[in-house]
């Protein structure tokens, strides 16, 4: 008996250009993927919603800092409010933290420069929505692409909210505490600088980004049978 494909949004802003890339690599690991677009106030019914990485609104202002008031992310937060799961990526990660679902917020890197590559990043914590395909201290190997992944933790982050740290000596960016993703208090919201999406075949350098984008569809797919 196959497998029931649960429905997961990938939101769309002006700017976006790993959309396509998220939703390919989520349908291919067994969702029913469907764009969002940012100015939609009402979200399709779905098991999860992604916010891929890009350039929204130009990066204007600073990134993520005016597409966190689009109608689409009022959407997004009651959403989330009511335990649906949501992962940000990189450019989704910084308008996460601008909208004020997760903690902190995302600095220019300490290099200055735009970081493009592949590294290293340790899971530490496998028992989220989004890791449960992996184990604790398992080392994934994704690639990262930003000019603004710098993150600093809130003062009072919980070290239990830290979900991936990038390697010992392999931070790209300068994160404090090598943090490379964290998840909100509720544990359904999760945001990563690293892109999962980009990081599905190993004919492509790696296929360690599968785990987390199908830990993803595994838990959508729960709520999904436990609304049925």
């Amino acid at each position: 008996m196959s497998q029931v494909s649960p429905r997961i949004a990938v939101l769309v802003f002006p700017g976006s250009n790993d959309d396509r890339d998220a939703a390919w690599a989520l349908k291919a690991l067994g969702a029913d993927t469907r764009f969002f677009w940012h100015a939609e106030e009402v979200l399709p019914e779905v098991e999860a919603v992604v916010l891929p990485g890009g350039f929204s609104y130009g990066d204007y202002l600073r990134c993520g800092a005016i597409a966190r008031f689009s109608p689409a992310m009022q959407a997004v937060t009651s959403f989330a409010a009511e335990g649906g799961l949501v992962l940000g990526i990189c450019n989704g990660f910084q308008i996460l933290c601008e909208a004020g679902l997760l903690p902190g917020a995302l600095r220019p890197n300490s290099s200055l420069e735009f970081v493009c590559a592949d590294v290293p990043v340790r899971v530490e914590r496998a028992d989220t929505p989004f890791t449960c395909r992996c184990e604790p201290g398992q080392e994934l190997v994704i690639p990262v692409k930003h000019g603004e992944g710098c993150y600093h933790a809130a003062a009072d982050l919980d070290s239990e909210q830290i979900v991936f740290r990038y390697a010992p000596g392999a931070n790209p960016n300068g994160s404090e505490r090598d943090i490379a993703g964290v998840v909100n208090a509720d544990g359904n919201v999760l945001g990563l600088m690293p892109h999962p999406e980009h990081a599905v075949d190993p004919l492509l350098g790696s296929g360690d980004g599968a785990l987390v984008l199908a830990s993803l569809v595994d838990a959508a797919r729960e709520r999904l049978y436990a609304r049925a």
